[in-house]
């Protein structure tokens, strides 16, 4: 069922120019929010417990295990849920195969689907440290700040959602909104196995929030870049380096030139960036090489920036092909097209910076060339608000932290976001959102 075709009840369609006010919470609304000041020890806890469990994207068992300890929590609030196994990625090896890498279980869980607003809430239990790496345990580097592996991004994020969704399910008007949770186990290395349920819950629901840890500053990110991961195998050919190199074709060489001719795309289109991140080849230096692949990575700020780099990618795939005696070939594809504002999604981040007031924080909202799963939503035609997690920052590596207080107050805003639209319903009109829609299917 699309969005577009949901249509809320009288009361909560009439709160839609309610928004123009500030919002005065209510005794019983106050009372929740402080609910969550006496949780944090308990949350902190649980965190270190979460932490400590490697699910690196590749170690499908410890994503499972701390699925199965987020599955704990949410059925308790849900209605119904599912534990949904993914297919494998896809995805080119060193040696110039494709290899199929099994990935861990999504879970689904769902509350009164049938209410007027639909409301898709989104987080991954997957994080980038591999199963080996020696960064495995959780300390305090300060009394507030906690050092582990997936705290900020994102197991703390999923702590303050379910924190959210826990008064949510207290509210007077609770009925009026139906929510969705989702979590993957592949958001890390581009959500391969759980992009087309993002796309087909988009089109479920009304709007999208998401708990990537906020920005360093505490802010959110708004419009984001698109992704795309590709590799190139070259094939040529092997020979004895000091006995008849003229006999091969090395394929480090030609990997170079088309490394160079990779360079040159960049800047071609406004803000488009290509990194080459990964190159491997040859086993000894008295061989020709007869194998090199590399690995890269393309940002870009359009739609039609997409066809354009596919189009030059098969160009120089096709150019270094011709070479006599060498084989090229071109994998991967854009994963994710780029988050660009419109009226729905600016209405959603202005009624989100509304809601940081209530609680005395002034956030603002910076484009950035990061990607989420934001995108996919975004693209798919839900407006989404992807920076609602907790505070921290040095993500990605053995320097990650997180702001411990951020627990609660990150809580805080979500559950206001979410008192707001049972109160009032959405803060953009179903002629918009439809228009969406409308465009993500086409």
């Amino acid at each position: 069922v699309s969005a577009g075709n949901l249509i809320p009840t009288q009361e909560v369609a009439m709160g839609y120019a309610a928004y123009d006010q500030h919002h005065k919470l209510s005794q019983e609304e106050q009372r929740l929010l402080n609910k969550l000041d006496t949780q944090h020890k308990h949350q902190v806890a649980q965190l270190i417990h979460l932490t400590e469990i490697n699910s690196s994207s590749l170690n499908p068992k410890g994503v499972n295990q701390v699925g199965k300890l987020f599955a704990e929590m949410f059925t308790s609030i849900s209605d119904q849920h599912q534990h949904i196994k993914l297919p494998p990625w896809q995805r080119m090896g060193f040696d110039g195969q494709i290899d199929a890498k099994p990935l861990g279980d999504l879970w689904r869980f769902r509350k009164r689907p049938e209410a007027p607003v639909q409301i898709l809430l989104t987080g991954h239990l997957d994080t980038v440290f591999p199963i080996n790496s020696s960064f495995q345990k959780a300390s305090h580097t300060c009394h507030n700040r906690l050092n582990a592996p997936g705290a900020a991004d994102m197991k703390g994020g999923i702590l303050v959602m379910f924190s959210a969704l826990q008064l949510l399910e207290q509210h007077p008007h609770a009925s009026h909104i139906g929510w969705t949770v989702l979590l993957n186990p592949d958001e890390e290395i581009g959500s391969p196995g759980s992009a087309e349920i993002l796309t087909e819950e988009a089109h479920r629901h009304h709007l999208g929030l998401i708990y990537e840890p906020a920005l360093p500053d505490g802010n959110l990110a708004g419009e984001r870049k698109g992704s795309g991961n590709f590799s190139f195998a070259i094939h040529g050919r092997a020979a004895h380096a000091g006995r008849e190199p003229e006999k091969g074709r090395n394929a480090l060489t030609l990997a170079a030139e088309l490394i160079l001719q990779l360079n040159q795309l960049n800047g071609q289109r406004p803000e488009l960036t290509l990194n080459v991140g990964m190159l491997k080849g040859g086993e000894t230096t008295n061989q020709v090489p007869d194998l090199a692949v590399l690995k890269f990575n393309i940002r870009i700020k359009t739609k039609e920036d997409a066809d354009w780099c596919q189009q030059q990618l098969q160009k120089i795939e096709y150019m270094f092909s011709q070479r006599n005696g060498y084989k090229v070939e071109l994998h991967g594809g854009f994963g994710r097209m780029p988050k660009q504002f419109d009226p729905a999604h600016t209405a959603l981040y202005e009624l989100v910076q509304s809601c940081a007031l209530d609680i005395g924080e002034e956030l603002q909202w910076v484009a950035t060339g990061g990607c989420c799963d934001g995108n996919n939503l975004s693209s798919a035609g839900l407006p989404n608000v992807d920076t609602l997690g907790v505070h921290g920052n040095y993500i990605h590596s053995s320097d990650e932290y997180v702001e411990l207080n951020s627990l609660t107050s990150r809580a805080k805003l979500s559950a206001l976001i979410l008192f707001h639209l049972a109160n009032h319903g959405l803060p953009f009109s179903h002629t918009t959102q439809a228009n969406n829609q409308g465009r993500a299917k086409r």
